[in-house]
């Protein structure tokens, strides 16, 4: 008795150890990386972005980060210490992985961010909303929040917009971790799920959107469907359409206290009538994911996507109809056009820029595989849960029914990837139930990780040289935004420009790229950007900065030559007078 009670006590105290240990460990990762991060000169040169200026330390930080997650994976996940820890883990590559530009500069990084706060500023300003304006307003129930919140709290949106990534990831892991919960009961597995998911998201669709918050809110969804919403069904022992007849009638909720099934199914609907006006693509995949779910059975409200279909068809039909008039929900589509725009478009460019989306393509093919490997394993042991792969697979049937500006690919992965992540953590973490992985599983666990970690660095950051702004850009925006004059037109060279986040009603915004086409050589291009400004009855200010330049360049749209011959063929025309100048930016005002 006495032995085996000191042997419990050696046990705790190495767990003990080891849990500090941990901790202690993702201090001196955070440390590392944050520091070697500020360090990071802005603006960033190397056209494979991040990547290829982040300091050493911040490497260190990383690797060290990803084998303290998996000595605290070999321990007893169920303990509260050990709870403690792994979530101090997760949040620890969270601040790594999605705050590194946060610790390289202050500026919120990407130009869609900056509209966003415009737009949201806009509604607050306006009295009501008008869907004629573009096609925000006709889903603006994000930005309606978003507007309502700084005015609640008074934050700086532009702190709001920097920290965005760091913020949204803690919510879409949140609502993971609770989705998790009703897929599998091995608390080690579900900590694997988070730290894939984090590991995996290289889509950079966590900034201040309404994709975002449309995600967390899908996320929700699946997760009150699949839990207090499922259904128990029984066994079908035949293909015979009175039996399946019977076996689709005979579903019974999982749920057996009503109320807790009505007031899930009354926050379902909501939730989806709050995307529906939130965000244009997020209730298809809702509608896709739902309907997959009730069809194979597992859900108890059988009429459910059907309900979620007329709330989106509503919402289309009524107030997204102003859009909508113009553009049809399928133009653009078909399996020809949508590869070329999500594939072939994206392709091009610079060798580094191309490398970047070659690592993306990489990081993707190879958690797919992953996750693939995981559905065979789980098959072979009769544990495959069809739910997770009906919700993997289920988003590649939008691929090609919408081009989606080059981001339905995108999009198709990142709602894809939760799953993906579930079922690649059937062939990454080998061991069942109670059952540590080996010292060689754990190590190959480890390299796995940290290797994903650099993916999705490389594909996440990979457009830091046009999407990291400087402070000089900021301030040629905010002198443009002065003296341009309401109602004139601001033209920047391409959209990678910190603009919009005021005055969002005041101007029309333009770029030299949408004007022009490709190639934008001088003697085509000049002209209809000449005439464009001179023709607007308040006049017009051409902005020319280096992100948008640098984003022409790198993408293969123009060439800097090209960009140089049309700024000195601009510059020299009747009625244009440079009126601002730094190492960044110039801006050239057009007098109508």
């Amino acid at each position: 008795m006495t032995k085996a009670l000191e042997a419990t006590h050696r046990t705790q105290g190495y767990r003990k150890t080891r849990d500090v240990a941990c901790a202690l460990a993702g201090v001196v990762s955070l440390a590392l990386a944050a520091g070697a991060a500020s360090t990071v000169a802005v603006p960033v040169n190397s056209d494979l972005g991040l990547v290829a200026v982040l300091p050493y330390p911040f490497w260190v930080g990383v690797l060290l980060l990803n084998i303290a997650f998996v000595v605290a994976l070999r321990g007893d996940a169920t303990g509260p210490a050990r709870r403690l820890v792994m979530l101090w883990l997760v949040v620890v590559l969270v601040l790594v992985l999605f705050g590194t530009a946060a610790f390289v500069t202050d500026i919120p990084r990407g130009e869609v961010a900056f509209r966003h706060i415009g737009i949201a500023d806009a509604l607050s300003r306006t009295q009501g909303i008008n869907p004629d304006i573009d096609a925000y307003f006709n889903w603006p129930g994000f930005f309606a929040l978003l507007a309502t919140a700084l005015r609640a709290t008074g934050l700086d949106p532009m702190a709001v917009a920097l920290w965005a990534p760091v913020l949204n990831m803690g919510l879409w892991l949140a609502a993971l971790g609770v989705l998790t919960g009703y897929l599998t009961r091995d608390p080690r597995r579900r900590w694997l799920v988070l730290w894939i998911f984090c590991l995996g998201n290289w889509q950079d669709q966590d900034y201040l959107s309404p994709q975002a918050f449309g995600f967390f809110l899908y996320l929700v969804v699946v997760a009150l469907v699949i839990g207090p919403l499922a259904a128990r069904t029984p066994k079908v022992r035949g293909i015979k359409p009175a039996e399946l007849a019977a076996w689709w009638r005979g579903r019974s909720p999982e749920e057996l206290r009503p109320m807790h099934r009505v007031s899930a199914l009354a926050v379902t609907l909501l939730l989806v009538a709050v995307i529906s006006a939130s965000h244009q693509l997020t209730p298809f995949m809702v509608l896709i994911a739902i309907t997959a779910l009730t069809l194979s059975g597992r859900v108890w409200p059988s009429r459910l996507p059907l309900i979620i279909a007329v709330v989106v068809a509503l919402w289309l039909a009524y107030p997204a109809s102003a859009y909508l008039a113009g553009h049809p929900p399928l133009a653009g589509g078909g399996l020809e056009d949508v590869i070329v725009a999500n594939v072939v478009d994206r392709t091009s460019g610079t060798a580094g820029h191309v490398l970047v989306v070659q690592l993306r393509i990489v990081l993707t093919l190879a958690l797919w595989g992953l996750a693939a490997a995981g559905a065979l394993r789980d098959w072979r042991r009769g544990r495959l849960d069809i739910r997770v792969v009906l919700l993997a697979v289920t988003p590649l049937l939008l691929f090609p029914a919408q081009a989606y500006g080059g981001e339905m690919l995108i999009r198709v992965s990142l709602f894809a990837l939760p799953f993906i992540a579930m079922q690649a953590s059937s062939v990454l973490l080998p061991a069942d139930g109670g059952t540590r992985p080996t010292l060689l599983a754990a190590g190959g666990l480890a390299v796995i990780c940290s290797l994903l970690a650099v993916l999705t660095v490389s594909g996440r950051f990979g457009n830091a040289r046009f999407d990291v702004f400087t402070s000089g850009e900021t301030a040629a925006v905010a002198a443009v935004q002065r003296l341009a004059p309401p109602g004139s037109a601001i033209i920047s060279a391409a959209h990678p420009t910190p603009w919009r986040s005021e005055g969002y009603l005041e101007h029309r915004y333009r770029t030299i790229e949408d004007l022009c086409g490709p190639g934008l050589s001088t003697p085509t291009c000049g002209p209809l950007v000449y005439g464009y400004a001179r023709h607007n009855p308040a006049g017009a200010v051409v902005l020319l900065t280096r992100s948008a330049e640098a984003g022409l360049v790198v993408q293969g749209a123009s060439s800097a030559s090209n960009l140089d011959k049309l700024e000195a063929w601009l510059s020299a025309q009747d009625g244009v007078v440079l009126v601002f100048s730094n190492a960044d930016a110039r801006a050239y005002r057009v007098t109508p």
